[in-house]
Protein backbone atom coordinates (compact mmCIF):
# COMPACT_ATOMS: atom_id res chain seq x y z
CA UNK A 1 0.00 0.00 0.00
CA UNK A 2 1.02 3.88 -0.12
CA UNK A 3 1.69 6.43 2.19
CA UNK A 4 -0.31 9.38 0.69
CA UNK A 5 0.31 13.43 1.57
CA UNK A 6 -1.88 16.33 2.10
CA UNK A 7 0.61 19.51 1.77
CA UNK A 8 -0.50 23.19 1.89
CA UNK A 9 1.38 24.95 -0.95
CA UNK A 10 1.05 28.60 -0.04
CA UNK A 11 2.16 30.09 3.66
CA UNK A 12 -0.35 28.08 6.00
CA UNK A 13 -3.70 28.21 6.55
CA UNK A 14 -4.47 26.48 3.42
CA UNK A 15 -7.87 24.42 4.86
CA UNK A 16 -5.68 21.37 5.33
CA UNK A 17 -7.99 19.91 8.25
CA UNK A 18 -11.01 20.50 6.24
CA UNK A 19 -9.35 18.33 3.27
CA UNK A 20 -7.78 15.91 5.74
CA UNK A 21 -11.34 15.16 7.47
CA UNK A 22 -12.88 14.83 4.37
CA UNK A 23 -10.34 12.36 2.55
CA UNK A 24 -9.76 10.38 6.06
CA UNK A 25 -13.33 8.85 5.52
CA UNK A 26 -10.66 6.59 2.34
CA UNK A 27 -8.17 6.25 4.91
CA UNK A 28 -7.60 3.75 7.65
CA UNK A 29 -4.88 6.10 9.31
CA UNK A 30 -3.99 9.22 9.43
CA UNK A 31 -0.91 11.29 10.51
CA UNK A 32 0.80 14.10 11.58
CA UNK A 33 5.00 14.06 10.26
CA UNK A 34 6.10 17.88 11.75
CA UNK A 35 4.79 21.14 13.71
CA UNK A 36 3.61 21.02 16.87
CA UNK A 37 0.31 23.68 18.16
CA UNK A 38 1.62 26.11 15.56
CA UNK A 39 -0.96 24.33 13.53
CA UNK A 40 -4.46 25.76 13.33
CA UNK A 41 -6.51 23.30 11.55
CA UNK A 42 -10.40 23.97 11.23
CA UNK A 43 -12.59 21.42 10.93
CA UNK A 44 -16.43 22.12 10.40
CA UNK A 45 -19.23 19.04 10.59
CA UNK A 46 -22.74 18.62 12.05
CA UNK A 47 -23.06 21.84 13.00
CA UNK A 48 -19.80 21.75 15.14
CA UNK A 49 -16.60 23.52 14.73
CA UNK A 50 -12.73 22.38 16.45
CA UNK A 51 -9.85 23.70 15.65
CA UNK A 52 -6.95 21.03 15.66
CA UNK A 53 -3.55 21.95 16.53
CA UNK A 54 -1.04 18.35 17.23
CA UNK A 55 -4.30 16.07 16.91
CA UNK A 56 -4.60 14.53 13.22
CA UNK A 57 -7.44 15.40 11.36
CA UNK A 58 -8.63 12.04 11.27
CA UNK A 59 -9.78 12.14 14.88
CA UNK A 60 -13.43 12.50 14.21
CA UNK A 61 -13.86 9.21 11.73
CA UNK A 62 -14.27 6.34 14.22
CA UNK A 63 -12.46 3.85 11.88
CA UNK A 64 -9.56 5.64 11.49
CA UNK A 65 -5.97 5.97 13.87
CA UNK A 66 -4.46 8.58 13.86
CA UNK A 67 -0.39 8.56 14.74
CA UNK A 68 1.44 11.41 15.55
CA UNK A 69 4.85 11.14 13.67
CA UNK A 70 8.66 11.44 15.58
CA UNK A 71 8.68 14.72 13.13
CA UNK A 72 6.21 16.24 15.31
CA UNK A 73 7.22 18.50 18.11
CA UNK A 74 4.73 17.95 21.09
CA UNK A 75 3.75 20.46 24.23
CA UNK A 76 1.96 17.53 26.41
CA UNK A 77 0.29 20.60 27.96
CA UNK A 78 -1.22 22.10 24.90
CA UNK A 79 -1.63 18.95 23.69
CA UNK A 80 -3.59 17.26 26.82
CA UNK A 81 -6.21 20.68 26.99
CA UNK A 82 -6.93 20.14 22.93
CA UNK A 83 -7.52 15.95 23.55
CA UNK A 84 -9.70 16.74 26.62
CA UNK A 85 -11.56 19.52 24.99
CA UNK A 86 -12.68 17.10 22.27
CA UNK A 87 -13.30 13.94 24.31
CA UNK A 88 -15.75 16.64 26.53
CA UNK A 89 -17.76 17.72 23.21
CA UNK A 90 -17.77 14.19 21.61
CA UNK A 91 -17.20 11.74 24.03
CA UNK A 92 -14.25 10.34 21.79
CA UNK A 93 -11.76 7.99 23.24
CA UNK A 94 -9.29 10.25 22.02
CA UNK A 95 -6.31 7.73 24.08
CA UNK A 96 -7.72 5.00 22.41
CA UNK A 97 -7.51 6.47 18.67
CA UNK A 98 -3.86 8.48 18.39
CA UNK A 99 -0.84 6.86 19.08
CA UNK A 100 2.40 8.66 19.60
CA UNK A 101 5.94 8.27 18.26
CA UNK A 102 8.57 7.92 20.71
CA UNK A 103 10.85 9.99 19.05
CA UNK A 104 8.56 12.93 18.90
CA UNK A 105 10.44 15.87 20.24
CA UNK A 106 9.12 17.86 23.59
CA UNK A 107 8.05 21.09 23.93
CA UNK A 108 8.67 22.68 27.66
CA UNK A 109 7.12 25.97 29.09
CA UNK A 110 10.65 26.85 28.30
CA UNK A 111 10.71 26.64 25.16
CA UNK A 112 7.98 28.72 24.60
CA UNK A 113 9.51 31.24 26.85
CA UNK A 114 12.86 31.39 24.43
CA UNK A 115 10.54 32.00 21.96
CA UNK A 116 9.27 34.94 23.51
CA UNK A 117 12.50 36.14 24.13
CA UNK A 118 13.92 35.76 20.99
CA UNK A 119 10.76 37.57 18.74
CA UNK A 120 11.22 40.31 21.64
CA UNK A 121 15.29 40.64 20.62
CA UNK A 122 14.55 40.87 17.21
CA UNK A 123 12.76 44.04 17.26
CA UNK A 124 11.51 45.17 14.10
CA UNK A 125 13.27 42.33 12.25
CA UNK A 126 10.94 39.38 14.20
CA UNK A 127 10.02 36.86 12.46
CA UNK A 128 6.24 36.68 13.43
CA UNK A 129 6.45 33.65 15.88
CA UNK A 130 3.38 31.97 17.43
CA UNK A 131 4.98 31.91 20.55
CA UNK A 132 4.56 28.16 21.01
CA UNK A 133 8.04 27.24 21.62
CA UNK A 134 8.54 25.64 18.20
CA UNK A 135 11.82 27.01 16.74
CA UNK A 136 13.40 26.85 20.41
CA UNK A 137 12.29 23.04 20.62
CA UNK A 138 13.95 21.91 16.83
CA UNK A 139 17.05 23.99 18.10
CA UNK A 140 17.27 21.64 21.05
CA UNK A 141 16.68 18.38 18.76
CA UNK A 142 19.53 19.77 15.81
CA UNK A 143 21.72 20.38 18.53
CA UNK A 144 21.06 17.22 20.44
CA UNK A 145 20.09 18.98 23.71
CA UNK A 146 16.24 18.04 23.04
CA UNK A 147 13.72 15.45 25.12
CA UNK A 148 11.79 12.68 23.55
CA UNK A 149 8.11 11.77 24.28
CA UNK A 150 9.90 8.53 24.84
CA UNK A 151 11.87 9.77 27.94
CA UNK A 152 8.82 10.14 29.72
CA UNK A 153 8.94 6.77 30.74
CA UNK A 154 12.79 6.71 32.25
CA UNK A 155 12.91 6.62 36.27
CA UNK A 156 15.16 9.97 35.79
CA UNK A 157 12.85 11.98 33.61
CA UNK A 158 12.40 14.66 35.88
CA UNK A 159 16.81 14.66 36.30
CA UNK A 160 16.67 15.00 32.26
CA UNK A 161 14.08 17.32 32.44
CA UNK A 162 15.81 19.67 35.26
CA UNK A 163 18.87 19.70 33.38
CA UNK A 164 17.44 20.98 29.99
CA UNK A 165 15.40 23.52 31.70
CA UNK A 166 18.40 24.90 33.66
CA UNK A 167 19.94 25.10 29.85
CA UNK A 168 16.97 27.12 29.03
CA UNK A 169 17.59 29.11 32.50
CA UNK A 170 20.87 29.90 31.62
CA UNK A 171 20.24 31.21 27.73
CA UNK A 172 16.81 33.21 29.23
CA UNK A 173 19.57 34.78 31.75
CA UNK A 174 21.92 35.94 29.35
CA UNK A 175 19.50 37.97 27.16
CA UNK A 176 17.82 39.73 29.92
CA UNK A 177 14.84 38.13 29.59
CA UNK A 178 12.57 38.15 32.99
CA UNK A 179 10.48 35.39 33.69
CA UNK A 180 9.35 32.90 36.23
CA UNK A 181 10.67 29.88 34.13
CA UNK A 182 9.07 27.75 37.06
CA UNK A 183 5.58 28.65 36.83
CA UNK A 184 4.47 25.51 34.71
CA UNK A 185 6.50 22.77 36.10
CA UNK A 186 3.89 21.13 37.82
CA UNK A 187 1.37 21.43 34.87
CA UNK A 188 3.86 20.09 32.46
CA UNK A 189 4.73 16.90 34.98
CA UNK A 190 0.95 16.45 35.43
CA UNK A 191 0.52 16.47 31.01
CA UNK A 192 3.26 14.24 31.01
CA UNK A 193 1.63 12.03 32.86
CA UNK A 194 -1.48 12.29 31.03
CA UNK A 195 0.40 11.43 27.98
CA UNK A 196 1.50 7.78 29.42
CA UNK A 197 -2.59 7.24 29.24
CA UNK A 198 -1.68 6.86 25.50
CA UNK A 199 0.23 4.48 23.50
CA UNK A 200 3.76 5.51 22.42
CA UNK A 201 5.58 3.72 19.27
CA UNK A 202 8.26 3.10 17.39
CA UNK A 203 6.70 5.38 14.36
CA UNK A 204 9.14 3.73 11.64
CA UNK A 205 8.34 0.21 12.37
CA UNK A 206 4.73 1.08 13.29
CA UNK A 207 4.08 2.96 10.09
CA UNK A 208 5.89 0.28 7.92
CA UNK A 209 3.83 -2.22 9.10
CA UNK A 210 0.76 -0.72 8.83
CA UNK A 211 1.73 -0.05 5.09
CA UNK A 212 1.62 -3.85 4.19
CA UNK A 213 -1.72 -3.94 4.60
CA UNK A 214 -3.31 -0.65 4.94
CA UNK A 215 -3.83 2.98 2.83
CA UNK A 216 -2.59 6.13 5.10
CA UNK A 217 -2.85 9.40 4.78
CA UNK A 218 -0.20 11.84 5.98
CA UNK A 219 -0.78 15.28 7.29
CA UNK A 220 1.42 17.99 6.77
CA UNK A 221 1.18 21.61 8.88
CA UNK A 222 2.28 25.05 8.39
CA UNK A 223 2.69 25.87 4.13
CA UNK A 224 5.50 24.93 2.07
CA UNK A 225 6.48 28.50 1.41
CA UNK A 226 6.85 28.22 5.53
CA UNK A 227 9.87 25.22 4.76
CA UNK A 228 13.09 25.86 6.53
CA UNK A 229 15.05 25.11 3.56
CA UNK A 230 12.54 26.13 0.44
CA UNK A 231 10.71 28.43 1.79
CA UNK A 232 10.78 32.40 2.43
CA UNK A 233 13.61 32.01 4.92
CA UNK A 234 14.25 33.67 7.63
CA UNK A 235 10.48 34.21 7.40
CA UNK A 236 9.74 30.57 7.70
CA UNK A 237 8.65 27.44 10.32
CA UNK A 238 11.55 25.04 11.66
CA UNK A 239 10.49 22.04 10.05
CA UNK A 240 10.29 20.50 6.71
CA UNK A 241 6.58 21.21 5.18
CA UNK A 242 7.40 19.75 1.76
CA UNK A 243 6.76 16.24 0.81
CA UNK A 244 10.19 14.98 1.84
CA UNK A 245 8.63 15.89 5.68
CA UNK A 246 6.80 12.96 5.25
CA UNK A 247 9.25 10.95 4.61
CA UNK A 248 11.80 12.40 7.36
CA UNK A 249 8.64 12.84 9.94
CA UNK A 250 7.49 9.07 9.82
CA UNK A 251 10.43 7.13 8.68
CA UNK A 252 8.90 5.87 5.25
CA UNK A 253 11.09 5.73 2.04
CA UNK A 254 10.58 7.66 -0.75
CA UNK A 255 8.91 4.56 -2.87
CA UNK A 256 6.12 4.50 -0.91
CA UNK A 257 5.19 7.83 -1.46
CA UNK A 258 1.83 7.50 -3.51
CA UNK A 259 -0.43 10.51 -4.31
CA UNK A 260 0.79 13.85 -3.32
CA UNK A 261 -2.35 16.71 -2.39
CA UNK A 262 -1.27 20.13 -2.36
CA UNK A 263 -4.01 22.13 -1.06
CA UNK A 264 -4.16 26.08 -2.46
CA UNK A 265 -6.72 29.27 -1.43
CA UNK A 266 -8.40 30.75 -4.70
CA UNK A 267 -6.44 33.86 -2.86
CA UNK A 268 -3.34 34.34 -1.07
CA UNK A 269 -2.91 34.98 2.91
CA UNK A 270 0.12 35.06 5.23
CA UNK A 271 0.32 35.57 9.01
CA UNK A 272 3.37 37.28 10.31
CA UNK A 273 6.33 38.72 8.54
CA UNK A 274 8.20 38.13 5.23
CA UNK A 275 7.67 38.44 1.58
CA UNK A 276 4.18 38.43 0.03
CA UNK A 277 4.37 39.72 -3.76
CA UNK A 278 0.21 40.11 -4.13
CA UNK A 279 -0.59 41.54 -0.56
CA UNK A 280 -3.21 43.89 -1.27
CA UNK A 281 -3.33 47.02 1.10
CA UNK A 282 -6.73 48.21 -0.29
CA UNK A 283 -10.21 48.10 0.14
CA UNK A 284 -10.23 44.36 -1.93
CA UNK A 285 -7.80 42.97 0.49
CA UNK A 286 -10.17 44.04 3.15
CA UNK A 287 -13.09 42.18 1.57
CA UNK A 288 -11.44 39.03 0.90
CA UNK A 289 -10.45 39.02 4.86
CA UNK A 290 -13.75 40.09 5.60
CA UNK A 291 -15.62 37.49 3.23
CA UNK A 292 -12.67 34.30 4.26
CA UNK A 293 -13.14 35.44 8.00
CA UNK A 294 -8.70 35.44 7.43
CA UNK A 295 -7.96 35.51 11.16
CA UNK A 296 -5.88 32.69 12.51
CA UNK A 297 -7.16 30.08 14.12
CA UNK A 298 -4.29 29.94 16.50
CA UNK A 299 -3.42 33.82 17.23
CA UNK A 300 -6.27 35.25 16.43
CA UNK A 301 -4.08 37.81 13.92
CA UNK A 302 -5.61 39.36 10.94
CA UNK A 303 -4.17 37.62 8.00
CA UNK A 304 -2.18 39.26 5.34
CA UNK A 305 -4.78 38.99 2.33
CA UNK A 306 -3.65 39.49 -1.79
CA UNK A 307 -4.14 37.67 -5.18
CA UNK A 308 -3.27 33.97 -5.74
CA UNK A 309 0.26 34.13 -6.64
CA UNK A 310 0.69 30.88 -9.48
CA UNK A 311 4.55 31.90 -9.79
CA UNK A 312 5.24 30.61 -5.98
CA UNK A 313 2.31 27.78 -6.41
CA UNK A 314 4.28 26.51 -8.99
CA UNK A 315 7.27 26.67 -7.34
CA UNK A 316 5.61 24.59 -4.21
CA UNK A 317 4.33 22.32 -6.92
CA UNK A 318 7.56 21.07 -8.24
CA UNK A 319 9.19 20.75 -4.83
CA UNK A 320 7.00 18.46 -3.57
CA UNK A 321 5.68 16.53 -6.87
CA UNK A 322 2.02 17.31 -6.06
CA UNK A 323 -0.11 14.81 -8.44
CA UNK A 324 -3.32 16.26 -7.41
CA UNK A 325 -4.17 19.88 -6.67
CA UNK A 326 -7.23 20.69 -3.96
CA UNK A 327 -8.58 24.22 -4.57
CA UNK A 328 -10.00 26.20 -1.22
CA UNK A 329 -12.61 28.68 -0.46
CA UNK A 330 -13.50 29.38 -4.07
CA UNK A 331 -16.59 30.83 -3.10
CA UNK A 332 -15.15 33.88 -1.67
CA UNK A 333 -14.57 35.32 -4.97
CA UNK A 334 -18.02 34.86 -5.70
CA UNK A 335 -18.55 38.99 -5.60
CA UNK A 336 -15.77 40.48 -7.45
CA UNK A 337 -16.30 42.22 -10.48
CA UNK A 338 -12.64 41.01 -11.76
CA UNK A 339 -10.47 38.13 -10.43
CA UNK A 340 -6.68 38.86 -10.89
CA UNK A 341 -3.70 35.77 -10.22
CA UNK A 342 0.13 36.38 -10.07
CA UNK A 343 1.46 34.89 -13.52
CA UNK A 344 5.22 36.40 -13.33
CA UNK A 345 7.51 38.96 -11.30
CA UNK A 346 9.55 41.90 -11.72
CA UNK A 347 12.31 41.24 -9.50
CA UNK A 348 14.56 44.08 -8.77
CA UNK A 349 13.34 45.45 -12.66
CA UNK A 350 14.09 42.12 -14.10
CA UNK A 351 11.22 40.13 -15.40
CA UNK A 352 11.11 36.64 -13.67
CA UNK A 353 8.95 33.23 -13.98
CA UNK A 354 10.42 31.98 -10.12
CA UNK A 355 10.78 32.58 -7.16
CA UNK A 356 13.54 34.53 -6.00
CA UNK A 357 16.43 33.54 -3.63
CA UNK A 358 16.58 37.33 -1.94
CA UNK A 359 13.67 37.45 0.75
CA UNK A 360 14.44 41.34 0.82
CA UNK A 361 13.93 41.54 -3.05
CA UNK A 362 11.28 44.04 -4.66
CA UNK A 363 9.25 41.54 -5.94
CA UNK A 364 6.46 43.27 -8.09
CA UNK A 365 3.63 41.39 -9.59
CA UNK A 366 2.23 40.82 -13.31
CA UNK A 367 -1.24 39.98 -13.24
CA UNK A 368 -3.59 37.82 -15.71
CA UNK A 369 -7.05 39.27 -15.27
CA UNK A 370 -10.53 37.09 -15.12
CA UNK A 371 -13.98 38.08 -15.35
CA UNK A 372 -15.85 37.16 -12.03
CA UNK A 373 -18.20 34.43 -12.10
CA UNK A 374 -20.77 36.73 -10.14
CA UNK A 375 -22.50 33.17 -8.95
CA UNK A 376 -23.17 31.81 -5.82
CA UNK A 377 -21.16 28.79 -5.41
CA UNK A 378 -22.14 27.47 -2.04
CA UNK A 379 -24.75 25.58 -3.35
CA UNK A 380 -22.76 23.65 -6.15
CA UNK A 381 -22.39 20.34 -5.64
CA UNK A 382 -21.15 18.92 -9.20
CA UNK A 383 -18.76 20.02 -11.81
CA UNK A 384 -21.64 20.94 -14.15
CA UNK A 385 -23.47 23.09 -11.55
CA UNK A 386 -20.23 25.29 -11.78
CA UNK A 387 -20.34 28.72 -13.74
CA UNK A 388 -18.31 28.92 -17.05
CA UNK A 389 -16.31 32.12 -15.60
CA UNK A 390 -15.06 29.78 -12.89
CA UNK A 391 -14.72 26.50 -14.97
CA UNK A 392 -11.80 28.62 -17.82
CA UNK A 393 -10.75 30.03 -14.18
CA UNK A 394 -9.60 26.59 -13.33
CA UNK A 395 -9.02 25.43 -16.62
CA UNK A 396 -5.91 27.98 -17.17
CA UNK A 397 -4.43 27.39 -14.03
CA UNK A 398 -4.65 24.06 -14.50
CA UNK A 399 -2.83 24.84 -18.23
CA UNK A 400 -0.08 26.65 -15.94
CA UNK A 401 0.37 24.71 -13.14
CA UNK A 402 0.73 21.92 -15.49
CA UNK A 403 -1.32 19.69 -12.31
CA UNK A 404 -5.22 18.91 -12.02
CA UNK A 405 -7.25 20.51 -9.93
CA UNK A 406 -9.32 16.98 -8.43
CA UNK A 407 -11.15 18.63 -5.37
CA UNK A 408 -13.00 22.22 -5.46
CA UNK A 409 -14.32 23.52 -1.95
CA UNK A 410 -17.28 25.85 -1.48
CA UNK A 411 -17.86 25.94 1.60
CA UNK A 412 -16.27 25.16 5.03
CA UNK A 413 -18.73 22.21 5.87
CA UNK A 414 -17.74 18.32 4.90
CA UNK A 415 -20.37 18.28 2.25
CA UNK A 416 -19.43 21.68 0.24
CA UNK A 417 -16.97 20.06 -1.58
CA UNK A 418 -17.11 18.73 -5.09
CA UNK A 419 -14.76 16.06 -6.69
CA UNK A 420 -13.60 16.03 -9.65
Amino acid sequence: MKLDVVLGLQWGDEGKGKIVDVLAGNYPVVARFQGGPNAGHSLHFDGKSFVLRSVPSGIFRDDAMNIVGNGVVLDPITFKGECENIAEKTGIPVNKRIVIAKKAHLILPTHRLLDAANEAAMGKGKIGSTLKGIGPTYTDKISRHGLRVGDILAPDFADRYAKLQNRHITLLSQMGYECDPHAEDAEFMKACEYLKTFEFVDCEYYINNLLKTKGILAEGAQGSMLDIDYGSYPFVTSSTTSCAGACVGLGVNPHQIGHVYGIFKAYCTRVGSGPFPTELFDETGEKIRAIGHEFGAVTGRPRRCGWLDLVALKYAVMISGVTDLIMMKSDCLDTFETIKVCTSYIVDGKPSDQWPFDTYADIQPVYTEFKGWNTDLTHCRAEEELPQEFRDYIAFMEKFLEVPIKIISVGPDREATIMR
